[in-house]
């Protein structure tokens, strides 16, 4: 299963993350709802949490943009507001289901899998990019009879590049998402890594190469014959 979450407080999506990825669900954060919206039309989804006070275009608005582009994704709204009306907006706007916080983990990952059972739950076992194939079961990056295994960071940081194959992943999403928000991490920890799977690229004779946009983030590319 893969979940999306659209969460600004930077701890609370940690803590998120954390709870999913226990249950064995690849988990994407972002921090705002442009990011939010972005993210889910470029990546097939399982679920996405959805909070309604977000720094750009609120929770309302994003659903109701995932909606009138045919995603039909389930949408599970997470706020503090608790009121009817907020409640009614949300449901009115496209979401799929409410909670409010705080709330118990043993109750939302409960409504998470009856929210997927609902809709009929889509199994996604690799990506691919040119000529390559990441195995999210293995964490293998395959190029036809060769294979090799990627260490959990590797495989995190070629998952969230072959998510976003037409768009430059930015290094603090990168950061965030693979170390996480409290980790510490920098620039030169990204780029170590950057610097190994090119390496296991190199490997596999890929055409596939991982371009350095300078000061902004890190896209995948393909070198010409």
């Amino acid at each position: 299963m893969r979940a999306l979450i659209v969460e600004d407080e930077k701890r609370l999506a940690a803590a998120l993350k954390r709870i999913f990825e226990n249950q064995r669900i690849v988990t994407d954060v972002v921090y705002d709802g442009k990011s939010g919206v972005e993210y889910a039309l470029c990546a097939p989804y399982d679920i996405i949490l959805l909070d309604i006070m977000l720094p750009d275009i609120d929770g309302f608005e994003v659903v109701q943009t995932l909606r009138s582009k045919k995603v039909s994704t389930p949408v599970l709204m997470l706020t503090a507001k608790d009121s009817v009306p907020d409640k009614v907006n949300g449901l009115n706007a496209g979401a799929d289901d409410y909670m409010t916080k705080p709330f118990a983990t043993e109750e939302l990952i409960a409504r998470i899998h009856a929210l997927t059972r609902r809709s009929g739950e889509v199994v996604i076992s690799e990506l691919s990019y040119a000529d390559v194939i990441l195995d999210l079961t293995s964490c293998d990056l395959k190029k036809d009879a060769l294979s090799v295994h990627l260490s959990p960071k590797e495989f995190e940081v070629m998952r969230l590049l072959m998510n976003n194959p037409k768009s430059a992943v930015l290094k603090e999403t990168l950061i965030l998402n693979v170390w996480g928000a409290e980790s510490g991490a920098e620039d030169n920890n990204l780029e170590a890594y950057i610097s190994f799977l090119r390496r296991k690229l190199r490997y596999l004779n890929s055409v596939v190469t991982i371009k350095n946009l300078q000061k902004i983030g890190y896209r995948l590319s393909q070198e010409e014959g």
